[in-house]
């Protein structure tokens, strides 16, 4: 794991937690809260492509980031964040009583 390969996980993470909070606006948690589901979800997320796409993550493991593995940390990062920020704000609609709109 390099920490280049993180941030870029995260960042995405952030950006793709904030694009499904505006795409879904019965989910969206706020821009602040938007960004931290998307953060954990942007790193779990590139964690779990680098492990069913060992390219990915043997790239960034030897340290030669290549813009296949970078578009793939940014694709893994941002559709975690997504995912789990929308997981988030279902799991926040079902605990308060909310129906989707």
């Amino acid at each position: 794991m390099d920490i280049v390969t993180l941030i870029i996980q995260l960042v995405a993470g952030a950006v793709g937690g904030n694009v499904a909070g505006a795409a879904l606006k019965q989910y969206n948690l706020g821009t602040l809260w938007n960004s931290v589901a998307g953060i954990v979800g942007g790193g779990i997320g590139g964690q779990i492509l680098g492990a069913i796409v060992p390219s990915l993550g043997a790239a960034a493991a030897s340290g030669s980031l290549d813009i296949g593995s970078i578009i793939g940390q940014i694709v893994g990062g941002g559709v975690g964040g997504g995912v789990l920020m929308v997981i988030v704000g279902i799991v926040k609609q079902m605990m308060g009583g909310q129906k989707a709109q």
